[in-house]
């Protein structure tokens, strides 16, 4: 089975937040849809291990940023590869509260959603959370929304383990011609499952094709989610 046809599947890219009891928290998420016109009703899906899960449950509200598709790759791994519990994912952020005292983060949206959750349903890994619209606003009217096809096929990027389209060993980067020649090993990110491939390198930060993995300086860290070299495994 083919398990990429998922990817076909429309989504989009969002950032979904919660606070409760002096903790907040919030991650990218793409499993969310308009659900009924009346009430306005969205469903999210959250990962069970997600700390935001917890918060959501406490607070049972949540607030929901579309995301545009200029959004750079550091946020998406400042808010889809780190754990709240320890990183303070709104540091430097621009964010406002609701009148329920919810964070909507502001930061590449081009609309937001601010909900009461009315139920939720256990689905095994997630939980989905049935929500009621209480109020929303389009911040930019010109910005067409990221999909989670464009985050694929044009920023190369992986879903985290959490996401609900997670794909174990997905090669987005296939090895060519070139890299089979010079014999380099890939090695793959622990974390978010970015894939290093010497013979493509890593432009974005100095790092010019054909470098090998051992030969990155000690301080280079991966360019989607962050962590050091050690968390690398070769394929």
């Amino acid at each position: 089975m083919d398990t990429t046809a998922l990817f076909k599947l429309t989504y989009g890219l969002y950032t979904v937040c919660s606070n409760a009891d002096a903790q907040q928290s919030g991650f990218i998420g793409n499993a969310v849809m308009q659900i009924t016109a009346d009430p306005q009703q969205i469903l999210v899906a959250s990962n069970k291990n997600n700390f935001t899960s917890d918060i959501i449950k406490t607070s049972k509200k949540l607030t929901v940023s579309v995301l545009s598709i200029h959004t750079p790759m550091e946020f998406i791994s400042r808010f889809g590869y780190h754990s709240g519990r320890d990183t303070d994912k709104f540091s430097g952020c621009e964010v406002f509260y609701t009148d329920e005292n919810q964070p909507v983060v502001l930061d590449n949206a081009i609309a937001w959603f601010a909900c009461e959750v009315v139920a939720t349903i256990d689905a095994g890994t997630h939980e989905m959370f049935i929500c009621k619209v209480l109020d929303a606003a389009v911040t930019h009217t010109e910005t067409e929304p990221m999909t989670y096809d464009y985050f694929h096929r044009v920023l190369k990027g992986k879903s985290p383990k959490n996401a609900p389209t997670y794909q174990i060993n997905t090669n987005f980067n296939q090895p060519t011609k070139k890299e089979e020649i010079m014999n380099y090993d890939i090695y793959v990110c622990d974390v978010c499952g970015y894939e290093y491939n010497p013979a493509q390198g890593d432009p974005d930060n100095g790092i010019i094709p054909g470098t090998s993995f051992d030969a990155l300086p000690d301080d280079w860290c991966c360019p989607l989610c962050g962590v050091d070299k050690t968390n690398f495994s070769k394929i």
